[in-house]
């Protein structure tokens, strides 16, 4: 697909990408609208989705509920790029809700609760899904919002055997991207809320081990038996995208800090360019089992970096501070090729200084007790688009007309 937009043009200073082959990035982000005097979800999409549209094409789509919006990049080779294109798009969708009396809000649920239930948005495939799945929405007052990271891939088979191999470190991106500790008014005593609400869809959880024919019987299995309505119901932590040459990696909150996220897709990339370029051996696929690997999911969404997590090799707990320096080791030989390793630990190291965003927010909510407080933290730093920790280029304030190839 072509687009023609004011997309920044590409970085000249950004990190290079090193290597014969480089491994293409991607970001879906879903966010929530909140009133901007109440802080409650509302259901405005459909004017800031217009209001965006002339300038991020199909870039700015609807999500499930009214009070969501999606954006997504285009496919880029570097980090620099990454960050300037999400950074551009927060900055339009922010200013657009702002011009809808709203606040932007990068969590992955909502802080203060609806003050009626949401509505689902317009569109036959939302609509039909709410009427299959009435108890996983149960009184419509709760909206989740993830951050899929796509990792370009040469077939469907590559991607599935990447999310095989990747699927015991998933835990520990989790527990970076943990961002949705309060829940409808209240703490949820979570990290990450989201993960804990989202498991109630069909197929939510570590994806099975299986090579393409097993995927394919699968997939049309679960959609001929009806649990699932279509394959885009296949909501595994890590699975081939139906629509377009990629792993989605779908384990992780929509977080506030940009920072965040380009970390993140930094070592997803990492992680997969690591596996990609390791010889096969006779090593199991996973290490630890399945078992273990549904613990890791909840010991991060449960206490996100705060807490232990399970080693990906040996299933012993570990403090996840612990077990993300072993990510970063794992993968420093592929970080180093895509010239990302500095970034990375500069990122790691703010982080570690200033807190995820679990921690951020109820640093938020203890300075006066105030949800109210949470939602404002949260949307300024949503649209804090201009400054980063990492010393990348900032995205110009008018950029110039540049054709994009997705």
């Amino acid at each position: 697909m072509m687009h023609t937009s004011n997309f920044p043009p590409p970085s000249t200073t950004g990190p290079p990408t090193a290597g014969a082959r480089a491994l293409t990035l991607g970001v879906e982000e879903e966010f929530l609208l909140v009133d901007r005097a109440s802080r409650t979800p509302v259901g405005r999409a459909a004017p800031v989705i217009a209001e965006v549209a002339p300038l991020l094409g199909d870039r700015v789509e609807p999500e499930f509920y009214t009070a969501q919006v999606e954006v997504h990049t285009d496919p880029v080779n570097n980090t620099a790029d990454l960050w300037r294109q999400l950074a551009w798009m927060r900055r339009e969708v922010a200013r657009a809700a702002a011009d809808q009396g709203c606040l932007l809000i990068a969590a992955g649920t909502s802080v203060v609760p609806p003050t009626q239930p949401l509505t689902v948005a317009f569109g036959r495939r939302y609509r039909e899904m709410a009427l299959r799945y009435p108890a996983v929405l149960g009184a419509r007052d709760q909206a989740v919002c993830g951050c899929h990271i796509h990792v370009g891939v040469d077939s469907k088979a590559q991607a599935l055997a990447l999310a095989n191999r990747m699927s015991p470190w998933l835990p520990v991106l989790q527990a970076i991207g943990a961002n949705s500790p309060f829940d409808r008014g209240a703490d949820s005593g979570h990290a990450s809320r989201r993960s804990v609400a989202h498991s109630r869809w069909p197929t939510v959880g570590p994806a099975p081990i299986l090579n393409e024919s097993e995927y394919e019987g699968l997939a049309t299995s679960l959609v001929r038996s009806g649990l699932l309505l279509d394959r885009k119901m296949i909501y595994w932590y890590a699975r081939p995208s139906e629509h377009v040459p990629t792993l989605e990696i779908r384990v992780t909150d929509t977080n506030a800090d940009l920072d965040t996220v380009v970390l993140l897709a930094a070592l997803v990339r990492a992680l997969a360019a690591t596996f990609l370029t390791e010889p096969p051996d006779n090593r199991p696929v996973l290490p630890v089992g399945l078992g273990r690997i549904y613990a890791a999911h909840r010991l991060a969404a449960a206490h996100g970096l705060a807490g232990d997590g399970i080693d990906p090799h040996t299933g012993t707990r570990l403090p996840a501070w612990t077990l993300v320096d072993r990510l970063r080791d794992r993968t420093e030989a592929a970080l180093a090729a895509s010239g990302d390793l500095p970034l990375v630990d500069r990122l790691l190291d703010h982080m570690r200084a200033a807190g995820d965003g679990a921690s951020r927010q109820r640093a938020a909510y203890r300075r006066r007790g105030r949800l109210s407080d949470v939602v404002d933290d949260l949307a300024r730093r949503t649209a804090l688009c201009g400054e980063s920790a990492v010393a990348l280029e900032p995205p110009p304030t008018a950029p110039d007309p540049l054709p994009m190839s997705a």
